[in-house]
């Protein structure tokens, strides 16, 4: 059998697909014609997607008839959207099969930006249920919606959580890029185990409204990519101010275009964790600094401040569990087919528990039991104790040396910036033979979006780019 020849437009990132696009070098129809067709194709073993948009090519036709001074940043470029963000026509499940007939009638503002900017949605990607807060123990990727997604790598591998089918589709190359969410790790977590991009913005700078929530103080959306440079791209059309959302209002967007040659003259801190490293996290990191110091960074071996203070108390989720039942009731109370509370969520899962219990709902319960309006007492002192080890005594401390980011190896540290607000990126770390590729995590101060993509990009290009899965 002659094996197929990969359609050379599966190598363009998105700035590159626009550009081409918007000069008509290529159609947006024949762009989308080709990623239905490889999600068509490959969806049924990766589960990626739980649904595909019905409208996704006659939107990229509509596209195609655009004046060229309308045709904007992403035009044509083939986005899967995470199915805890309302897309309208689409259910907006959040993994779960009790919220298959919740159909929103308008796009989250994220959402309507992206189809502004002329992103042509392809459907919607599958998560682990409840952006995995919903019980322990449940498998990275695994939702009652959408079944489990299988990473592009090799099917035993971990697929990461909760934004697993956003990472799947991204190394997969069903889509070009992908929107996940993240409270804790779940943009990153599935960037890493699929060898992509992700990036978890400043908290502030992407709207959270028509998002199904966690919790307030650490959701954001934020683009999962095959270059850093189309992060920015994504992230400059999201980014903004929305009435809706306070935590927009707080925050300026930055300029996102990508300073050249970042790493030369940086300063750096290099995070090795004093736990065991894998094999694969020392290789990576090491071969990250070995680039960055040969690029002109001054680099510095470094402990987390608090790292003693957050061992002792642990990772710690009680922000999260007192913070996700008064989130979650707002949004569900707008829900017109489905539950309306969490209460009933937890009622209906009892109801048909080979369906929705497979791993329980620990975290449901837990949520459920507190007050969900913050007026507790160990929620204020929960929340100024993250605040206080992971910012003020943390990164602040940091940054206060004059880096201008830190480095993890693999995705350690995640939380930390989760915790504190903080910008962060995953970046995958190529490794020999076409195995599944190392990472490693930046964080940057709050706010210092654009130097953290910038320097990214630039270690990005000087470690080879992103590599994909054969046989995909």
């Amino acid at each position: 059998m002659t094996p197929t020849i990969p359609d050379p437009i599966l190598d363009l990132d998105a700035v590159t697909l626009a550009a081409a696009t918007r000069r008509g070098d290529l159609t947006c129809a024949e762009v989308a014609r080709l990623y239905l067709s490889r999600l068509n194709a490959h969806n049924p073993r990766l589960r990626a997607v739980i649904a595909v948009n019905p409208q996704a090519q006659a939107d990229a036709d509509a596209l195609d008839r655009l004046p060229a001074g309308r045709r904007g940043a992403l035009h044509g470029v083939p986005v899967l959207v995470k199915d805890n963000i309302d897309v309208a026509g689409l259910p907006t499940t959040a993994g779960s099969a009790l919220m298959r007939g919740h159909m929103p009638a308008t796009d989250a503002p994220l959402v309507a930006r992206l189809r502004a900017a002329g992103a042509v949605i392809l459907g919607k990607a599958n998560l682990t249920e409840w952006a995995n807060f919903m019980t322990l123990g449940m498998p990275n990727g695994y939702s009652s919606a959408g079944g489990q997604a299988v990473n592009p790598w090799g099917a035993g591998l971990d697929t990461g959580g909760s934004s697993a089918g956003s990472g799947v589709a991204v190394a997969a190359r069903l889509c070009v890029a992908a929107i996940g969410t993240e409270t804790s790790g779940s943009i990153v977590s599935p960037a890493h185990q699929n060898g992509v991009i992700g990036l978890k913005p400043t908290l502030g700078l992407i709207p959270r409204t028509g998002v199904v929530p966690i919790s307030h103080s650490q959701d954001t959306a934020g683009p999962l990519t095959r270059s850093v440079r189309d992060a920015a791209l994504l992230l400059s059309v999201m980014a903004g101010p929305d009435d809706r959302d306070e935590a927009t209002r707080r925050l300026p967007v930055p300029d996102l275009a990508l300073t050249e040659g970042a790493l030369d003259g940086a300063a750096i801190g290099i995070l090795r964790d004093e736990d065991s490293l894998s094999e694969s996290e020392t290789q990576a990191l090491d071969r990250a600094v070995q680039t960055m110091r040969a690029a002109g960074a001054t680099l510095h071996d470094l402990k987390f401040p608090t790292r003693t203070d957050l061992k002792a108390v642990g990772v710690g989720m009680e922000v999260l569990e007192y913070e996700f039942k008064g989130d979650l009731n707002a949004y569900l109370a707008g829900v017109t087919s489905g539950p309306r509370s969490l209460a009933e969520v937890i009622e209906a899962g009892g109801r048909d528990p080979e369906t929705l219990l497979r791993y329980g709902q620990t975290l449901l319960h837990a949520a459920q039991a507190t007050r969900g309006d913050g007026s507790e007492a160990a929620y204020r002192l929960a929340r100024a104790r993250d605040l206080t080890l992971t910012r003020t005594r943390g990164f602040d401390a940091l940054f206060a040396q004059g880096l201008d980011l830190v480095v993890f190896p693999g995705i350690r540290g995640y939380h930390l910036a989760a915790k504190a607000g903080y910008p962060s990126l995953a970046l995958p770390v190529p490794a020999q033979n076409g195995a599944q590729p190392g990472g490693i995590l930046l964080v940057a101060p709050a706010g210092a979006d654009a130097p953290l993509l910038a320097h990214a990009a630039h270690l990005n290009r000087l470690l080879g780019g992103v590599q994909f899965p054969a046989g995909v």
